[in-house]
């Protein structure tokens, strides 16, 4: 299975959150409790989410979300957990079922009462208002579909997640700090089960003690060349089955 962070995307235009130029170093977090307080939080965290998906928005899927999908196509990775937010593994062509999303999804907008779906097109109307959204069906708070600070993390992503780790026979994190628990408590999981950790990160993360193999790198070089050496082995593997049905020559 895959697990990939915010470093996946880098190469698509969209900056991380802890590096320098990063989200962080620009938008102060708004946290859960504040923005369930004050309608006047609520409507700068909606500006905030705004400002960050405009300048973003014509982002499309890099080398490392086509290789990801094209290791999912050819059966090598059964799921791919993501803390990103971008939709950016939808993009690059992995259905829906195979991806989890610990951290939400920032392409809609969904009602914290009865959990209902909004586009981002009708909130955006109500922030034009100077109106913090509400729900039209329940009345209730309307939020980015996404995971913030302080904010419960989704249950059943958890639990699927947590699911997959322990099923995987490999753990590939992939652009993340793993500093964000508990979502970086998986490939904990995974190494403690046994199950081989490999790291592909720019930086040193404070996991790579716990990996069996770890490549500092670009990740779209990285994963490139694993689908190309990937390739190269399914070949190989094809060429001995003919031969051992077809016997010598």
């Amino acid at each position: 299975m895959a697990f990939t962070g915010a470093g996946i995307s880098t190469e698509c235009g969209i900056p991380d959150f802890r590096s320098p130029g990063g989200f962080w170093t620009q938008y102060k977090p708004i946290e859960f409790g504040e923005f369930m307080r004050s309608e006047a939080a609520r409507l700068e965290a909606w500006r905030r989410f705004f400002a960050i998906r405009d300048r973003f928005a014509g982002a499309v899927p890099g080398r490392g979300h086509a290789a990801v999908a094209e290791l999912v196509r050819r059966g090598h990775v059964a799921c791919v957990i993501t803390q990103n937010i971008d939709g950016l593994h939808r993009q690059s062509g992995i259905a829906a079922e195979r991806i989890i999303e610990i951290h939400g999804n920032g392409t809609y907008a969904r009602c914290l009462t009865c959990e209902r779906r909004h586009e981002l097109d009708w909130a955006r109307a109500a922030i034009a208002a100077a109106a913090a959204p509400l729900c039209e069906a329940c009345g209730g708070i309307v939020k980015p579909a996404t995971i913030s600070f302080g904010q419960p993390m989704p249950e059943q992503a958890m639990a699927d997640a947590r699911a997959a780790t322990l099923n995987a026979d490999l753990f590939l994190a992939v652009g993340s700090s793993l500093a964000v628990f508990p979502a970086a408590g998986l490939p904990v999981t995974a190494a403690h089960n046994r199950t081989p950790l490999v790291i592909v990160n720019r930086e040193v993360t404070g996991l790579d003690g716990l990996a069996a193999l770890v490549i500092h790198g670009e990740i779209g070089d990285v994963l490139s060349r694993v689908v190309e050496l990937a390739g190269q082995t399914e070949s190989i593997a094809g060429r001995s089955q003919k031969s051992r049905r077809h016997g010598p020559a």
